[in-house]
């Protein structure tokens, strides 16, 4: 256990490091935070902010006004970010359900417990595990470690998790083996995303990523990939 957490820490430093703090879920309001979750599922986040941007324009990101709305503005506000008639009906969906729930009263919602609210979240049609950790954490300040594509990807690839580790194997993983702090969790989260986005990418960029010293996938295909004249593989954690 100690091990591991002394590796995970190493790993946040490292990339940390690369990347500076994040300073990520960006928006205004919690609300505005909540919305952007349930829309940035498959696709990218410039694609989300275009989004927000329309919906603000149509005073749409308060939740009594979006649970109220004709759901046809709501796909024409959020149209830029894919899927747009589904996630539409969702973030609708989850503006009523927490006017009906909490009178859109986000201090009442986040007052619950915290494994009761996720159980809520949970219900509601198109929130599952990512996107409603990404509500607790990062709307919600509750220390819930967010698992997505990258974090299985790279911590796979670097030798601490099975490739096919479920979702609820990683998040205890990363909740078990670091200090309970909402601020390391929302940085760490943010740090193994630029690192899918930039590096650890299905074609990966080993020889360019901060953690290739430590990675067990970096220094297997490190041979293939060395210049003439440099050092040998990469040591392992």
């Amino acid at each position: 256990m100690a091990a591991a957490k002394g590796q995970l820490l190493k790993i946040y430093r490292l990339l940390l490091k690369r990347f500076g703090h994040r300073g990520w879920w960006p928006g205004e309001t919690r609300f505005e935070v909540m919305v952007g979750a349930i829309l940035t599922q498959n696709t990218n986040w410039g694609n989300v902010e275009k989004a927000i941007r329309e919906m603000k324009k149509r005073g749409l990101v308060e939740p009594k006004r979006l649970a109220e709305a004709d759901v046809r503005e709501v796909e024409k506000a959020v149209k830029s970010s894919g899927y747009f008639r589904q996630k539409a009906r969702r973030v609708k969906g989850f503006a009523k359900w927490l006017v009906e729930s909490y009178g859109g009263d986000l201090g009442k919602m986040f007052a619950k417990e915290t494994k009761e609210l996720r159980e809520e979240l949970l219900e509601i049609n198109g929130i599952g595990p990512e996107t409603a950790d990404s509500i607790l954490l990062y709307a919600g300040g509750k220390p819930v470690f967010v698992v997505d594509a990258y974090t299985r990807r790279s911590f796979a690839r670097i030798g601490l998790l099975g490739e096919d580790a479920e979702y609820g194997e990683v998040q205890e993983f990363f909740e078990g083996n670091l200090p309970r702090s909402v601020e390391l969790y929302k940085d760490f989260h943010a740090q193994i995303v630029a690192l899918g986005k930039n590096f650890c990418k299905t074609r990966p960029r080993c020889n360019e990523c901060p953690l290739k010293a430590i990675c067990r996938f970096a220094s297997i295909r490190a041979p293939a990939h060395r210049r003439p004249g440099s050092a040998p593989g990469a040591r392992r954690l």
